[in-house]
């Protein structure tokens, strides 16, 4: 017969103890307490956003190999910070990561700001953001509440209201379990434990330290909740443009455009319609999904001495992997 829901404080513990024996080690992570390097939770939470542990782990070190310091970020390029994150997505983390290195370098003389509202000034930090950098650099009780909190808290009250209904709910629910001692461990605990245990299909609930106070074990709708309202990706069609001298060279330009991609390399391209009439249809596409938007481009071929964009400058094709590409321009060379 499953236990009555245990206090806050109880539900807390079996969480930490868990973590101590079962916690992911990962290279940004330390246990028992919280990360002495303020730097390093900073550069690896830009990065976790959106993007997954086993993603971002080889990008984290490289980039941590290449800028070690706040100092030496703030220091770097654009096109130098563009290059360590190329292939991860997202572009937008990898300016505002930058931004914010610079920030603290020049306006904070170096030192991590520690408060909620100065680390709120930063450039691309939210409400995630601020409580997990708050909770891991600096042992806050901040509560951080992702995917993985959600679920778990979904789950281990039987909420089955659409996320975007119950969201103030799940908040104040995963803030009484947030434990005040020791904030760093319990931040990285609950993660995992969404992350490994309270996974979305095929959750291991014999091995999860919740399963005798778990509302939905042995639920039939266990794997349904939590309650997602589905998005519809709008589609979208383009073009983009292959464009060669002479001597086999590609037409590139520096994306200035506000938006995503703003700032990376990539060949001439337009949304929803065509660019030059008379280009050559490849007959052959690509097809990219962004957060709301599936994208197909049809690929054209030109061949042309003279640079058809006003920001445009040929490259040899051996020396394209020196220029920051996105995701997006980089299926287009494989396609072409």
């Amino acid at each position: 017969m499953r236990k009555n829901m245990s206090d806050k404080q109880e539900i807390s513990q079996k969480i930490l103890v868990w973590y101590q024996k079962h916690g992911r080690e990962l290279p940004w992570r330390v246990k028992g307490g919280a990360h002495p390097n303020p730097y390093v939770i900073l550069v690896s939470e830009f990065m976790l956003q959106q993007t997954t542990v086993k993603t971002v782990i080889p990008y984290f070190k490289r980039f941590m190999e290449m800028f070690p310091t706040v100092e030496s970020l703030a220091k770097a390029t654009q096109e130098e910070v563009y290059a360590m994150w190329q292939g991860l997505g997202y572009y937008t983390r990898a300016r505002s990561l930058h931004t914010t290195a610079q920030i603290i370098v020049n306006e904070y003389g170096g030192k991590f700001p520690q408060s909620r509202a100065e680390v709120l000034k930063l450039k691309g930090i939210g409400e995630y953001t601020v409580a997990s950098f708050l909770a891991l650099a600096y042992n806050q009780p901040e509560t951080v509440v992702d995917g993985n909190v959600m679920r778990i808290i979904c789950r281990l009250y039987h909420l089955t209201e659409t996320l975007d209904d119950i969201k103030e709910t799940i908040r104040k629910k995963a803030e009484k379990l947030t434990s005040r001692e020791h904030a760093a461990d319990y931040a990285s605990a609950i993660m995992d434990l969404g992350a490994m245990i309270c996974t979305p299909k095929n959750p291991q609930c014999l091995l999860c330290p919740l399963k005798d106070i778990c509302q939905s074990k042995d639920k039939v709708d266990l794997e349904q909740i939590p309650i997602r309202r589905k998005l519809e990706k709008k589609e979208k069609q383009g073009s983009v443009y292959l464009i060669q001298n002479s001597e086999g060279a590609y037409l590139l330009r520096k994306r200035t455009e506000k938006g995503l991609l703003n700032g990376l390399y990539e060949f001439p391209w337009k949304e929803e319609g065509i660019i030059w009439t008379k280009a050559e249809d490849t007959q052959r596409h690509i097809t990219h999904v962004f957060t709301h938007i599936k994208l197909t481009l049809n690929i054209y071929k030109i061949i042309c001495d003279t640079p058809l964009v006003p920001d445009g400058f040929f490259v040899p094709k051996e020396e394209l992997s020196k220029y920051p590409l996105s995701t997006l321009m980089k299926k287009v060379i494989k396609e072409k």
